[in-house]
């Protein structure tokens, strides 16, 4: 999603939600979001502009995203064009006899047998992946999830960004959970899905880490110390060097230097996008507490470490 680096904390936002493709009468995952996509553009491609809202492609062939286009502060408005183009996107699978279904982990998917790769353009990128981690499983084909991109300008903004975010993240997935069932039982847990994102590369534990990032505040330290970890974690594995640092990231919250924003992922998507905006609205709003210190000084914020 572009992100000009001019917004400033809290001046706007990017929100992705992500959903599954399933069979109207079976509820069986479809592997069909380049056909959906085929359908509006001619031919295959990645992505479809539809004003405020654009469509696009996945890792896996049966989940679609859509994303407001720029970043917006008019969070109403957006839910009210989400809900605009889902309907749109239902009625273009009518043909194909699916249709979108929400949550964030589909309750009777079988990834092992059921997962199909994006395979059109940059599919280089998703076959490294899959050939470095096997993305056939609940971690990698059955994780969707909204996303919240949040703008900052300069290393100050980035700080203060950073540090409320790294302590709102632990509660988050509370809030947002919608995946008690998979494999077709219930697992115990009301978000299932967060158990499978700790263990997605676990191959390689620098790329997420403790989910929660390291207490870093400036683009330098940054770079030199969650950036380099990946780096020298991929090099071994990524021997046709494919694969880049920003892209491998896969903490809570990420950071977007090239896009000025900071991107919360971990975060259950719901059974409609106006249930995703009020748990949006509340995660900002306490953000925006926090990085006000309120309560907390920044340099309390900063020193929270996590257990």
């Amino acid at each position: 999603m572009a992100q000009p680096s001019s917004l400033h904390i809290f001046q706007a936002y990017g929100i992705e939600l992500e959903y599954m493709i399933v069979d109207k009468k079976t509820l069986a995952v479809r592997p069909i979001s380049d056909e959906l996509l085929k359908s509006v553009l001619g031919t295959y491609g990645s992505d479809v502009e539809r004003g405020e809202v654009t469509w696009s492609n996945e890792l896996v062939l049966h989940v679609i995203e859509i994303k407001c286009s720029a970043p917006t502060s008019q969070l109403v408005e957006l839910n009210q064009h989400f809900h605009k183009n889902i309907k749109e996107i239902n009625r273009l699978l009518e043909p194909f006899g699916a249709m979108m279904m929400p949550s964030a982990a589909h309750p009777s998917m079988h990834p092992d047998t059921e997962t199909k790769l994006w395979p059109h353009d940059n599919s280089e990128i998703y076959d490294a992946y899959n050939r470095i981690f096997d993305c056939r499983g609940h971690g990698w084909s059955n994780l969707q999830s909204t996303h919240i991109n949040l703008p900052f300008t300069g290393d100050e903004e980035f700080a203060k960004l950073h540090a409320a975010i790294r302590i709102a993240l632990p509660i988050l997935p509370a809030l947002a959970a919608s995946s008690p069932i998979l494999d077709g039982e219930f697992t115990g847990y009301a978000d299932r899905r967060l158990f499978y994102y700790q263990k997605n590369q676990k191959r390689i534990p620098a790329l997420t880490g403790m989910v929660i990032p390291e207490p870093v505040f400036s683009h330098k330290d940054y770079q030199d110390t969650i950036y380099r970890k990946i780096q020298q974690g991929i090099q071994p594995f990524d021997t046709d060097h494919i694969l880049e640092p920003v892209w491998l990231n896969s903490r809570g919250a990420i950071a977007r230097f090239d896009r000025g924003s900071i991107e919360i992922r971990i975060l259950d998507i719901q059974e409609c996008p106006a249930a995703d905006m009020a748990i949006i609205v509340l995660i900002i709003t306490l953000l925006k507490w926090l990085a006000d210190e309120k309560v907390y000084s920044f340099e309390a914020q900063a020193a929270w470490e996590a257990a």
